[in-house]
């Protein structure tokens, strides 16, 4: 510290101070001002370097957006009184997002220095060397050469000088302790700072020394445009009113209006307790609301996105490329649920927690301490109404005119107390020590099929304005690390592997995937506020590698707020929503389905079953009722057919984990609605095409993300038809079926056969472009995978060669893999033939292996999945061999039923493929610094190739350029 305080004043005292002014003795007298202020300053200078006013991060952190006012050659010399009575407190500590009382609101770490990893110290922050005296001394005037106009005299047609003075573009003041006023603030900031405009905020009256205020108040004067966001709070506060007034003579106020509105703020002209100023204020804000900019809970976002717009046309910025901020909620996965009902006190209790659970109670006096207190004590008890000042003065705009405090102005002269107070009151503040403080993460927790998602879902629709984005990530174990690097497209980055031309130094894969995490976490974590929602979280570790969830997850989460929905009880130390099953009234809704028929009172009584069988749990209530409005079929009836259904004891797939089993097992009632679901679909289309049924069966293995359409259709069709798997209780369900006769579910398109699983509950359609998507329900994955795990597999692999765009299905090539190959210790689930699995290694893993590295930098996942892929063809190769000499030793008849000739064929394949997955390996390898081991394995490639193609053939040729690349890298090295 001590070193960094020499090297500011160091910077300081040397700095040169010029004008422009065109009075020759202004100029003359501010030369000698100069020089008599150097003076004594490198005389003072043991007394300045002991101050604690004189650090530069005190007041302007470095920031690769705003270019400090400390550098500008216009900044005052320092204090010619030595300080040396008072004893400094301990410097402020910066907490992010989470405080907002440090000398300078508009700090931004620089983008380099964050560090998300828990090794970190706990106690390792970023320290603001500001240390605040106890009491503050006085305040130093402005040291410019000539007088400074008085705020009441600005010339408003002629800023003269003051273009040189520009460090920032826009100043934005305002003025509480609410933190979503302050989180809106620094969302501004972030957003004007991301279209290129260098920012400067700060709520002045929480300065605590002289030397911030001096350089807000140069900031002030020379930025090009100012905003105020104008809060009840800010009419309470005498430097607020100070900016605005001086910004509206300049003519370069932009006011936002945030909770209130410009009739209140009108309302406040016919109190007796404003003074000239205050009206004036007023006034000002009054005539320069030309741009209507409101900002209130429901509108942050659109907010934000105006603002940015006009600040962008004003400062000619129309050339920065960038993302705009765009109306709507694509982002979500899935449309509103239009038929969402109850739940109201738990979607209550997740904003209490998220966003606090009241107003805030703003204070009219600025800080002495350095740090706000937490407590309310301006509008909470008018007795002690104080005047917003500093040691009897109040901090003026003015160059070396501080006014005595003038409390009758702000004083009713009748009452004798703050009508104006009295006045703001009537907004209902509540005080802030009686507010809960809020939580930047959130568990929803309950069991399935209670309506977890569907609730983060209602969520993230009603309070999507109040973040810049909402990111929806799949939490399930084996797909979250890849939905994780996803959010890349979303966020506009680029986490793919560097290339080694433009490294200066090789880094191990474990480097460069925590790279690409950390790129993701500094957007995802920091002022700009987003909301990220991860559904059905299945554990708290990282499924590929065993890191804990705070790796992904940091302490602090800076703007953004994280949902999480899971089943288990309790994950980490975070908050907990608890779900429990929803109320009587809500489920009889849900059970008379989307059309709201009126049942007479003994049909009520069977939904009452219904309702007891089904555990008042959403996902089933939800099925009964779309069965219901689909069949056309009265409750008793259904009732009667779902009870005759047998549930075949089947053992228990390989695929499916512990808690699934256990679900089935627990909740016959809801498997027996599901299987009388898939019979519907089996009756309805008469056994000849049976696409729909199908589509469920093989869409139980793709990944749980939305599935296209086309896709399903294709890979349902790759499944050949069976027998009546329902031959045993279809004749008990003829009267039941007897209902389904004009209902419309007869054979139809791919489409209509999606949409068919829509209708009946079994999935639901999502917002996914280009053409049509859906998405089924876990529970529905899990009872589809019981019914069929031997064809419905095989013909889901075999569909997803037909991907055309492998980034927008990743997640499915994955669940191909899964199938194919097993992972860990789950053996495969699908058996594929030699020349199958040649041209699944060839056009699905290998293709998924090279976009995973080099698009994500999941370095060790891709080189796991081609050492398997590698090692099955190995396995291959032998089984021809055994093939070749059972062939050599047998008889002749049966040589002549063997076709050896296409064996050979398929082990050349088999053989060069394994080459080109050697020579892949080695030169991802050579990408991680492995240099012994790529050498290794494309040495073996150059013997096959050798031997199968020659010396001189274009792929052995490549293979000994990949060979001699290694050698030179490790000779480097």
């Amino acid at each position: 510290m001590k070193g960094i305080e020499e090297e500011a004043e160091a910077s300081l005292v040397g700095l040169t101070i010029r004008t422009s002014s065109p009075a020759s003795s202004s100029s003359k007298k501010g030369k000698d001002l100069l020089q008599a202020n150097n003076n004594n300053a490198s005389d003072s200078s043991p007394s300045i370097k002991n101050s604690p006013f004189n650090s530069p991060s005190l007041v302007s952190p470095p920031s690769s957006a705003f270019v400090s006012a400390l550098q500008s050659p216009y900044i005052s010399p320092r204090a010619t009184t030595p300080i040396t009575t008072h004893k400094p407190s301990p410097p402020l500590s910066y907490k992010g997002s989470q405080s907002e009382d440090v000398p300078s609101s508009s700090y931004t770490p620089p983008s380099d220095q964050y560090d998300f990893s828990d090794e970190q110290p706990s106690d390792r922050k970023l320290k603001l060397s500001a240390c605040t005296p106890d009491p503050a001394p006085p305040r130093i005037s402005f040291s410019f050469p000539v007088p400074r106009v008085s705020l009441a005299k600005v010339s408003v047609s002629s800023p003269a000088t003051n273009t040189k003075l520009r460090s920032s573009d826009v100043f934005i003041g305002f003025h509480g302790q609410n933190p979503n006023l302050v989180r809106f603030c620094k969302w501004l900031k972030s957003e004007l700072e991301l279209q290129g405009i260098a920012c400067f905020v700060a709520d002045r009256a929480k300065y605590s020394d002289t030397q911030s205020h001096e350089i807000a108040d140069r900031v002030i004067c020379s930025v090009t445009y100012g905003i105020v966001v104008v809060s009840c709070s800010s009419l309470l506060n005498y430097l607020s009113l100070e900016e605005v007034r001086f910004f509206a003579q300049k003519k370069n106020l932009i006011p936002i209006f945030y909770g209130t509105g410009p009739s209140e703020i009108m309302g406040l002209l016919n109190c007796n307790a404003i003074d000239k100023e205050c009206k004036e204020a007023i006034d000002g804000l009054i005539k320069s609301h030309e741009f209507k900019l409101e900002a209130n809970e429901s509108n942050w976002r659109s907010c934000v996105g105006k603002t940015a717009t006009i600040l962008r046309a004003k400062l000619g910025r129309k050339s920065v490329a960038d993302k705009e901020i765009v109306e709507g909620i694509d982002e979500l996965p899935f449309p509103r649920n239009r038929s969402f009902l109850g739940r109201e006190k738990e979607i209550t209790e997740m904003e209490m927690a998220l966003f606090g659970n009241g107003e805030y109670l703003e204070s009219t006096t600025p800080s002495t301490r350095g740090e706000a207190s937490g407590q309310s004590e301006g509008l909470a008890d008018e007795e002690s109404d104080v005047v917003s000042t500093r040691n009897g003065k109040f901090i003026s705009l003015e160059l070396g005119k501080c006014s005595e405090p003038r409390s009758e102005a702000w004083s009713d002269p009748n009452g004798g107390k703050n009508s104006l107070k009295r006045l703001l009151k009537t907004k209902k503040y509540r005080n802030s020590s009686n507010c809960k403080s809020s939580t930047s993460v959130v568990c929803v927790n309950g069991v399935p099929g209670i309506g977890k998602t569907e609730l983060a879902l209602e969520f993230a629709y009603r309070y999507s304005q109040r973040y810049k984005m909402v990111l929806w990530v799949g939490g399930e174990a084996r797909y979250f690390r890849q939905n994780l690097l996803n959010l890349s497209f979303s966020l506009g980055l680029d986490v793919s592997a560097d290339a080694e031309k433009d490294r200066g130094r090789l880094r191990s894969f474990d480097e460069q995937e925590f790279e690409a995490f950390k790129r993701i976490k500094r957007e995802l974590f920091r002022d700009m506020p987003y909301l990220l929602i991860i559904d059905n979280l299945e554990i708290e570790k990282d499924w590929w590698e065993g890191k804990d969830l705070n790796d992904l997850i940091p302490r602090n989460t800076g703007g953004t707020h994280v949902l999480i929905t899971t089943r288990l009880p309790k994950v980490m130390t975070f908050d907990t929503v608890q779900l429990s099953v929803l109320p009587s009234s809500d489920a009889m809704v849900l059970l008379r389905g989307r059309r709201k028929k009126d049942y007479p009172v003994e049909e009520v009584e069977v939904l009452k079953l219904f309702d007891e069988k089904l555990g008042r749990l959403s996902y089933g209530l939800w099925v009964v009722g779309s069965l219901l409005s689909e069949l056309a079929i009265p409750p008793s009836a259904l009732f009667e057919a779902v009870n005759k259904v047998q549930i075949e004891e089947r053992s228990a797939s390989p695929f499916l984990n512990v808690n699934d089993e256990q679900y089935c097992k627990s909740n016959p009632f809801a498997a027996k609605v599901l299987a009388f679901s898939l019979a519907v679909l089996e009756q309805a289309e008469g056994n000849r095409n049976l696409l729909s049924l199908k589509m469920l069966l093989v869409g139980a293995w793709f990944a749980p993300v939305p599935i296209p359409v086309n896709l399903l259709a294709a890979a349902a069709k790759n499944m050949p038809t069976g027998g009546n798997r329902f031959s045993k209780w279809n004749k008990c369900l003829s009267h039941t079926f007897a209902w389904c006769g004009g209902c419309g579910l007869g054979r139809r398109s791919e489409e209509d056969a999606a949409f068919l699983l829509v209708r009946l509950g079994l999935a639901r359609i999502t917002n996914r472009q280009p053409g049509c998507w859906i998405q089924f329900h876990p529970i529905t994955q899990t009872f589809a995978r019981r019914r069929d795990y031997i064809l419905a597999p095989k013909a889901t692999v075999q569909g997803v060669r037909k991907i055309d765009n492998p980034l927008l299905n990743l997640d499915h090539l994955w669940a191909s893999a899964f199938l194919v190959f097993g992972f860990k210790s789950e053996p495969p689930l699908v058996q594929l033939q030699a020349m199958d699995m040649v041209l699944y290694i060839k056009r699905t893993a290998l293709p998924l292996a090279i976009t995973a590295f080099t698009t994500f930098s999941r370095c060790n996942s891709a080189l796991e999945l081609l050492k398997v892929c590698t090692n099955v063809l190995e396995e291959v190769e032998k089984s021809f061999v055994s093939q070749i000499q059972d062939w050599r030793q047998g008889s002749l008849c049966w040589k002549k039923k063997t076709n050896k000739k296409v064996d050979e064929y398929v082990w050349q394949d088999v053989t060069l493929l394994k080459a080109l997955l050697l020579e892949t390996r080695a030169k991802l390898l050579l990408r991680g610094g492995h240099f012994d081991s790529g050498e290794e394995l494309c040495r073996t490639c150059i013997s096959i190739r050798t031997v199968m193609l020659g010396h001189n053939h274009d792929l052995t040729l490549a293979a000994q350029e990949t060979l001699a690349k290694l050698v030179r890298m490790r000779s480097k090295i």
